[in-house]
């Protein structure tokens, strides 16, 4: 049997991981409350007995879909961005990348970041952490922008929410196989997030439109003044 290691150390074979997949999807379509272990089991095709083989209950199966998923943040996302230095590019790369992995997952495990009140409180303590790390890379490049002289003037935290925001509600209206792509759409996200904080130049006007003025303009200089005509 194959099997995978974690960063934390804890192996993770075929099955498991089928079982994080399979769960971290009812959970999202039933919601984590309201699915019981039966529940799971029976999806699995598997006795609730054979199910607490791998994972003590509920709680450390959504600790474990929490973790795997922030795996991916991590690995994915945070490590690969912080090694570009501009901060728009960097920037730019989070909201790409994050709305990547959320279309392609279905939305399944961002979809649980609010289920982690379930967790006992340490667990839930490891993935706040967790996030908060994400939370203050996406912040950091903002109050980056800022210090250039880049950003709108806008709360810089307010403006992390907002656009963390904007991916997660992704997988409540995006649909595969419909008229947008996954790289389609998490472009699009970037354009308007960045859009949306950033403080541009005033835009010019083509080279050729500008000396169109200038001569206009000089033309009416060498106009003399006369009077106003008779009616």
């Amino acid at each position: 049997m194959t099997l995978k290691r974690r960063s934390d150390g804890t192996l993770l074979n075929s099955r498991r991981a089928e079982i994080c997949r399979t769960a971290a999807q009812i959970f999202r379509a039933r919601g984590y409350d309201a699915t019981s272990v039966g529940d799971l089991a029976r999806a699995l095709k598997m006795t609730k007995a054979g199910l607490y083989l791998y994972f003590t209950g509920k709680e450390a199966l959504l600790y474990e879909i929490l973790s795997v998923g922030l795996d991916q943040v991590r690995d994915e996302i945070a490590t690969p961005v912080r090694t570009v230095r501009d901060p728009e590019a960097r920037l730019r790369e989070l909201v790409v990348r994050h709305a990547r992995i959320v279309t392609r997952a279905h939305g399944a495990v961002a979809s649980l970041v609010d289920e982690t009140r379930a967790l006992p409180p340490p667990a839930r303590r490891r993935i706040e952490e967790r996030m908060r790390v994400y939370f203050d890379l996406m912040r950091n490049t903002l109050v980056e922008l800022k210090a250039k002289g880049r950003l709108r003037d806008v709360d810089v935290t307010v403006a992390a929410f907002s656009l963390l925001g904007m991916i997660f509600w992704l997988p409540r209206w995006f649909h595969h196989g419909g008229r947008l792509s996954e790289d389609q759409v998490a472009e699009e996200i970037a354009h308007i997030a960045l859009a949306g904080v950033l403080r541009r130049p005033p835009a010019r006007a083509p080279r050729s439109h500008r000396r169109g003025a200038r001569r206009r303009l000089r033309g009416v200089e060498a106009v003399p003044n006369r009077r106003p005509l008779d009616t």
